[in-house]
């Protein structure tokens, strides 16, 4: 074999890029530019978008058969393993005392749910009831639920719901901001809540979690392990017994666990799969959601104060998604920049911590609306 013929052979692959493969790797950079150079959720964007390249590199082994990626992939995410093992993480970071102290944010966190319901509707017309399904729950801004719903409902736009959840939910600094501003008045977004702090009892800050499974497993069955893990989590947290291993759940376990997920997720951003017009307009859905339940909180919390004396800041109404803490510090932000002294944070996180709650419940409901017959 000349020198010729060795540099063909070489170089051979390089015959094999496409336009589609050139397209993904600059998706893949964008994420990875966000997750540098603007901090947005580097765990997950960072692996995703390094991700999102590797396989679409033509020929790569990462995703055959017995690849690195198709066999992590298999491991952690069909068998809902990744997601489980997170809640245990996310449980852990979890202080449900702003929550426990002022029960009635709980509503806020039930009103932001709205778009999940509205959005199956919406893609029901596009897809089958088991993908609108799976498509509606990207709005709660919940990743491993998201994963969870599509994979037991066996949608066939599992990878592009992943991807849009998990991309929507690091996105939410971009996309919440202007929809709270559309729907609120400067005098409203000016709203003072001052916070009157209250004594939560340990004896019921352990009794919460327990609690929470049992009444929800007994609602909706199919979110028992949801929310088992989730509670798990946070039953270690406040047990006091275990603060070694709260601080392993939630910083070793949930950062490990979330590069996992983000690689394991960029197994379903191939060009195939990604650059078609059902994974684009499932994108498109899935903000939709995002915004509506947005919305819904938003709207909701303006509803109360037509009827309430005491006037609440809608904006803490938009953090009744799942993206925590996220969403519950970009309201606080929000209302700092309004006013320098209205500082809403305890409330938007208690309304943040409540969202969390009501998203896997949500799913669990889809789950056993439309979900397999036992």
């Amino acid at each position: 074999m000349d020198w010729l013929e060795q540099f063909t052979v070489l170089f051979k692959n390089f015959g094999n890029i496409t336009w589609g493969h050139l397209v993904m790797w600059v998706i893949g950079g964008v994420l990875i530019y966000l997750a540098i150079k603007r901090e947005m959720e580097p765990t997950l964007l960072l692996p995703m978008g390094f991700g999102a390249i590797l396989v679409n590199l033509p020929m790569v082994d990462a995703i055959t058969e017995h690849g690195a990626i198709t066999t992590l992939y298999n491991a952690g995410i069909a068998n809902e393993l990744f997601p489980l093992l997170l809640f245990i993480g996310i449980g852990a970071m979890i202080d449900f005392g702003p929550l426990l102290s002022n029960p009635k944010l709980m509503i806020f966190g039930a009103a932001a749910q709205f778009g999940i319901f509205f959005t199956l509707c919406l893609a029901s017309i596009f897809f089958e009831t088991k993908d609108a399904a799976s498509i509606g729950i990207i709005g709660a801004a919940d990743g491993p639920t998201a994963i969870a719903v599509s994979q037991r409902l066996g949608s066939d736009y599992t990878g592009a719901i992943m991807v849009a959840a998990y991309s929507y939910m690091a996105l939410v600094p971009i996309i919440q901001p202007p929809v709270i501003k559309l729907l609120t008045t400067k005098k409203e977004r000016m709203i003072r809540m001052p916070y009157e702090a209250k004594q939560v009892s340990k004896l019921t800050r352990i009794l919460f979690p327990i609690v929470i499974t049992v009444v929800a497993a007994l609602v909706a069955p199919s979110a028992g392990s949801l929310v088992g893990f989730l509670m798990f989590g946070n039953l270690i947290r406040e047990c006091g017994v275990l603060n070694s291993l709260s601080e392993t759940a939630q910083k070793v376990l949930a950062n490990l666990i979330t590069i996992f997920l983000g690689i394991s997720i960029a197994s379903q951003m191939t060009v195939e799969k990604f650059l078609n017009g059902q994974t684009i307009l499932i994108l498109c859905l899935g903000l939709f959601a995002f915004v509506f339940d947005t919305a819904g909180g938003v709207l909701f919390a303006k509803l109360i104060n037509l009827f309430s004396k005491k006037k609440i800041n809608p904006m803490i109404g938009a953090a009744g998604i799942s993206a925590f803490p996220m969403s519950g510090r970009i309201v606080h932000k929000m209302g700092l920049a309004e006013d320098p002294q209205n500082h809403l944070l305890m409330y938007s996180i208690g309304v943040n911590v409540s969202g969390q709650i009501a998203s896997v419940i949500a799913g669990g409901l889809i789950l056993g609306f439309f979900g397999p017959v036992a």
